[in-house]
């Protein structure tokens, strides 16, 4: 019979890319410390990538070696695992609708979990607490707004406003529009202000 790293080896290989490997997963393989055990001496050999404490991926085989899954794949898997709301910082947002030319140096994203700090190869992502409202309508056009504005700040509301907003369809600026109640008063009232978003 195979070994407990060679059967859970064969069982990443199955899984898609950014697809999550943690011990309660694989009880069905073995028990927990065995598991433990066998994760960490995968991650040890490059066979895994530890991505936080107790969860690991595995790398991607290209031409040129192996590399990190992407990290939206990854960060989407761990939304789901822990049942939290997890989206690209304000400063990516920004910078995607052309509301600057920054780049944001490190990779973070908002979640509505606590801090943390996840590895990928070289690559170290933070997850960041955020308020609810900066979370609003997760991985739709409305809500990366609201988060580039928030990371823009005050000033040039109204102007960082109509930039952003000949980027939505209808249905986007409806939905903007519904944010407005969880939004602080310095973004609520530009959007309430008549014109396309009101």
């Amino acid at each position: 019979m195979p070994s407990l790293p060679r059967l859970i080896e064969r069982h990443a290989s199955d899984l898609p890319e950014g697809a999550l490997l943690h011990p309660q997963a694989l009880l069905h393989l073995g028990n927990r410390a065995a598991i433990d055990q066998a994760l960490s001496r995968l991650a040890r050999g490059g066979r895994l990538l530890r991505v936080c404490q107790g969860v690991y991926v595995r790398p991607v085989e290209t031409r040129f070696g192996p590399r990190p899954p992407a990290i939206d794949r990854v960060v989407a898997s761990l939304s789901t695992l822990w049942g939290e709301t997890i989206v690209p910082c304000g400063g990516a947002a920004a910078n995607a609708l052309g509301l600057t030319t920054q780049v944001p140096v490190r990779s973070v994203y908002l979640t509505s979990g606590p801090n943390r700090r996840l590895t990928f190869g070289e690559v170290t992502v933070e997850l960041r607490h955020a308020p609810r409202w900066q979370l609003a309508a997760p991985h739709r056009p409305a809500g990366a707004i609201v988060r580039a504005l928030a990371w823009l700040g005050p000033e040039d509301i109204e102007t960082n406003l109509e930039i952003a907003e000949r980027r939505l369809s209808s249905e986007d600026m409806e939905e903007l529009a519904e944010t407005r109640a969880v939004m602080p008063a310095w973004i609520a009232e530009p959007l309430s202000a008549p014109g396309p978003a009101s």
